[in-house]
């Protein structure tokens, strides 16, 4: 799902998405379901419902020809000796075949479990707050398009669903519907998360949701900022943009538009050289994604009113911002 503020990302570079990667429906409202009072509503979303392996490949195709890509390669080790670095790079394919190139500089855009991040700051490493991202894949029937009936009728209403169950997390967890397929997941302490993502399961049932039969099931490390100070952006040769360096949304776990953002910021200080003050690239590029900073932060905010069970059913039940459907 495409959120408003990677679509203004995108925007900045004057990108508009190809048609073939978006997917079936758009929804304009996300339900949003509370398990601790029952109590369900709906508030008006803008975003764009996409292919996320076709967007990837999308964003691929834009990298300008001269420069070499390795797919199909994962990065096995990073070291540094007389200011240089060396990556050793493993084929997937052939675990013997190995790469090795040298750099003076090396950017981190490698996520929440970024290897660049733990090899040269370690100890920041281990005081971020870390959770573990699950979700499965369902078979469902694709709603027929008939002029003038409902997709209720066919026996399916696609929806998009926010889900927050302390129960199972103090994070939130999503429905979302594409094509033919139900997606469920959510974000979920480490210890004992997978127990956790089933119980819930169950728990939805209630809510109508069938998840007794997955087809597929992935899963990924999902970091969530706490502070001003849970970001890091590097120094000495050594750059972090995007999850890496912390960049994403406490309260909905959006990254994509701060992961454009810091590169874009990022490109823009190493292409520019030293300025009159003399100040190196790494400050330069700390200074200035103090934006992103800021905006993360004040998202901190908004977390007791949409994860703090007391406020959120006082929100709700307010009806503020909500959307009534005409059933």
């Amino acid at each position: 799902m495409l959120a408003p503020d990677a679509q203004k990302a995108l925007a900045r570079f004057e990108l508009t998405l190809p048609s073939e990667l978006l997917v079936s429906p758009q929804i304009f409202s996300v339900r949003t379901i509370d398990l601790c009072s029952g109590r369900t509503a709906y508030y008006q979303r803008f975003y764009l419902n996409l292919d996320r392996r076709r967007f990837d490949e999308w964003l691929i195709s834009l990298i300008p020809q001269e420069t070499a890509l390795f797919r199909g390669f994962r990065c096995k080790s990073i070291e540094r000796a007389d200011g240089v670095f060396r990556v050793t790079l493993t084929d997937l394919s052939s675990p013997e075949h190995t790469e090795t190139l040298c750099a003076r500089r090396i950017i981190g855009a490698d996520g929440a479990d970024s290897l660049v991040r733990r090899t040269f700051y370690p100890e920041f490493s281990t005081k971020l707050r870390r959770y573990v991202s699950i979700q499965q894949w369902f078979r469902i029937p694709k709603p027929s398009f008939v002029p003038g009936e409902r997709a209720a009728a066919s026996g399916f209403a696609p929806f998009y669903s926010c889900i927050f169950d302390p129960s199972a997390t103090d994070c939130y967890s999503w429905a979302i519907s594409k094509d033919d397929c139900l997606i469920f997941g959510g974000a979920y302490p480490a210890k004992g998360c997978r127990e956790r993502f089933e119980e819930q399961k169950k728990r939805l049932a209630q809510f109508g949701f069938d998840l007794s039969e997955p087809f597929f099931t992935e899963a990924c490390q999902v970091l969530r900022p706490t502070s001003f100070f849970s970001f890091l952006t590097g120094g000495d040769g050594v750059f972090l943009i995007g999850e890496a360096a912390g960049f994403i949304s406490p309260s909905s776990l959006e990254g994509i538009s701060s992961a454009i953002e810091s590169a874009r910021l990022l490109a823009r200080t190493l292409n520019g050289g030293k300025n009159a003050s003399g100040r190196s690239a790494a400050k330069r590029y700390a200074r200035a994604v103090l934006p992103i900073r800021l905006r993360l932060t004040l998202k901190l905010l908004k977390c007791p009113f949409m994860y703090s069970p007391r406020l959120r059913r006082l929100v709700m039940a307010s009806g503020i911002s909500a959307i009534k459907p005409e059933l």
